[in-house]
């Protein structure tokens, strides 16, 4: 799934992203030699789903510290099939060391969007609220 498609289909999730990404910025901008209104501008500006969804695409691990952050942490394993020869490796990822994933990937990139994919219908699920039951009925 694109980082677009995830921002989409999670919007509480992409929600918290956008915030946290959106904070970061802000800091950056504490710089004095960076203007007044161009800081005000970027503050106004804010982002959206259409300016992060291309940095999740080619940077996926930028989302661990967010995920960390909400409790979703991802582990990126390597396995090699003979130890020591790093010639066949293959990687796999587990989130919260419970929710192992049992496909390996060729590259640390592409089990790193499975798993981003994996950690944004957690934090998601983590952040809807609970339907309160009416146990008075």
């Amino acid at each position: 799934m694109s980082g677009l498609e995830l921002l989409e289909k999670y919007p509480r999730a992409a929600s918290v992203i956008r915030n946290w990404l959106l904070n970061r910025m802000v800091e950056a901008l504490q710089s004095e030699s960076i203007d007044e209104d161009f800081k005000q501008y970027m503050r106004d500006q804010g982002i959206d789903n259409n300016n992060i969804a291309p940095m999740i695409d080619s940077n996926p691990r930028m989302l661990l510290d967010i995920f960390d952050a909400n409790e979703v942490f991802i582990c990126i394993a390597v396995w090699t099939k003979t130890p020591g020869h790093f010639e066949n490796v293959e990687f796999s990822f587990s989130i919260n060391a419970t929710n192992k994933n049992n496909s390996n990937f060729a590259t640390r990139k592409e089990a790193e969007l499975f798993a981003i994919e994996a950690a944004f219908e957690i934090l998601d699920n983590k952040l809807t609220p609970k339907e309160e039951s009416n146990e008075n009925e």
